[in-house]
Formats: C-alpha cells, sequence, structure tokens
C-alpha cells in the first residue's frame, strides 16, 4: 500500500497563505528559572529574537484570516511548506546563488513558526501538520519563493482524505 500524497488529494490553491516579514527566529531552549509559589517550573525562553518573530507571523496569519469569512482553524491532516527568507551576510558573494548554512536551525524556524500559527488559531494545532512539501531557507532574490526581506511565506493544505 502506497503512502504517497497524490495530487489529487492537494488542492491547487492552498487553503492558507501566509507572508511575514521579520527576522525569522528560532524556537530555541527553555532555562529553568526556579519554582513558582505553587511548586511549578518556571521556564524562559533562551532566545529572545523569537518573541518578535512569533509576533509578527502572528500578525501576519490573523491578517491573512481576517478576510475568510467565518474562518474556522483548520484540523484535520495538513501539508504545509514554509521558505525562510534571511538576511544575507556581506561576505556572501553577489553574483551567484549561495545557500544559508549556518544558524540559524530550520528546525528550529519551523517549530517557532508553527507555534505563532497555533497561537493566531490559523490552525488546531501544529500536531496537525504530516507533511512538509518544502521547508527551506534562502537569500533575498535567490529563489522563487524568497521574499525581498527578511521573513517567510507559509502555505497550508488541507489533505482530502476519503471517508
Amino acid at each position: 500500500m502506497s503512502t504517497a500524497i497524490l495530487p489529487a488529494q492537494l488542492a491547487a490553491v492552498p487553503d492558507l497563505t501566509v507572508v511575514a516579514y521579520g527576522a525569522p527566529a528560532p524556537q530555541g531552549s527553555k532555562a529553568f528559572k526556579g519554582l513558582n509559589g505553587a511548586g511549578r517550573a518556571i521556564l524562559v525562553e533562551q532566545v529572545k529574537s523569537v518573541k518578535p518573530w512569533r509576533e509578527d507571523v502572528r500578525a501576519a496569519a490573523l491578517l491573512a484570516i481576517a478576510g475568510a469569512p467565518a474562518w474556522e482553524p483548520l484540523d484535520g491532516p495538513l501539508i504545509a511548506e514554509m521558505v525562510f527568507t534571511l538576511r544575507k551576510p556581506v561576505s556572501a558573494p553577489k553574483r551567484r546563488r549561495t545557500w544559508p548554512q549556518s544558524a540559524p536551525d530550520l528546525s528550529k524556524l519551523l517549530r517557532s513558526t508553527e507555534d505563532a500559527l497555533t497561537s493566531a488559531g490559523a490552525w488546531r494545532d501544529d500536531a496537525r501538520v504530516v507533511e512538509y512539501r518544502r521547508a527551506a531557507k534562502v537569500y533575498p532574490g535567490e529563489d522563487r519563493d524568497a521574499l525581498s526581506a527578511p521573513g517567510a511565506v507559509i502555505r497550508v493544505w488541507r489533505l482530502a482524505v476519503a471517508a
């Protein structure tokens, strides 16, 4: 039995497209800061830049879903694409294609962005994502999905499941 997703199971147009501008930041580890009065751990995000990035994504997602009549968060199995445009280093070659091969980690960028989409109500839960069609880090002007400034292009499809 094949588990590959067939083109017929995916609409040509995404159910949600979000274009977020801002400096993509990774979801880092949490630092333990002690216990609160109720005996619960106090955990603080170690990467300070993740909060502004999540706010940028959340605002862009809210804008994208504002135009949808009676929006309900996406639910069921979802397919996603996330292409992050990072600031190109001054030292990088100007006349040829280059790739962001250093930090931040792509998987950590996905995690922080997924959390922002969840908080915006774009989807019920990031656990609903069953596959990524594309996850990439690119520089401005060097990819079909690259933005002109740092940010991300996010597309999400509902997977048509036979009853």
